[in-house]
């Protein structure tokens, strides 16, 4: 366990961190409105996805979820902030790349966040909600972007999730087959080796 500290708001969040190498990833959770956690399934199976490929992980709760200081609070503005400080302490704590990643609410963020830092060289995304896919800049992005979604998530529907990615001129979408946005039907095993394969291809081995 380790304590991320949200820059000139007094507030600190409540983390943990994997080590596995030089290189960096931030795993954010779904919305803290509805139980969104560090300790969610998916979010540990991303971050240990990534761990496999040699990549540092630090997962986070959002403000007033857990031992995180403040009030939860749904509002993309404060995700950001929140999401921004655990990127601040990964880029202070290794000296490697920095990779954004997250689950449904805590993978728009992971978008959001990266269209304005350049320090983002890369995104692993769980299940993004298409509704907040369309109100991201995702033409500003100018690095890898891999998605990994179920074939029946209602909350990124694939016709409409490839729509939003293919405004990305570097993405790449694998699909798990009979997994809703939930994953209340399996598929965590699959999303492990997709997430390591992923951080395997950003990292050129």
């Amino acid at each position: 366990m380790v304590t991320v500290a949200v820059p000139d708001e007094g507030l600190v969040l409540e983390a943990v961190w994997q080590g596995g190498g030089e290189r960096a990833a931030v795993v954010a959770p779904p919305h803290p409105m509805y139980g969104g956690s560090l300790d969610n399934p998916v979010v540990n199976e991303l971050a240990y996805g990534l761990f496999r490929a040699g990549w540092s992980s630090l997962r986070f709760n959002w403000r007033g979820v857990g031992a995180s200081q403040g009030q939860v609070t749904g509002d993309p503005g404060a995700a950001e902030r929140d999401y921004r400080a655990a990127l601040d302490h990964m880029a202070a704590t290794v000296s490697g790349p920095l990779l954004a990643a997250g689950y449904s609410f805590g993978a728009a963020t992971a978008l959001r966040v990266a269209t304005g830092d350049a320090r983002v060289g890369a995104l692993v995304l769980v299940a993004p909600p298409v509704p907040m896919l369309e109100e991201i800049e995702l033409e500003k992005l100018q690095v890898p972007v891999y998605a990994i979604s179920g074939a029946s998530d209602a909350f990124s529907p694939l016709d409409a999730l490839g729509e939003q990615l293919a405004r990305i001129d570097d993405h790449h979408l694998d699909v798990i087959p009979g997994v809703d946005h939930f994953f209340a039907t399996g598929g965590l095993a699959e999303l492990t080796e997709l997430a390591r394969d992923a951080g395997q291809r950003i990292a050129g081995l």
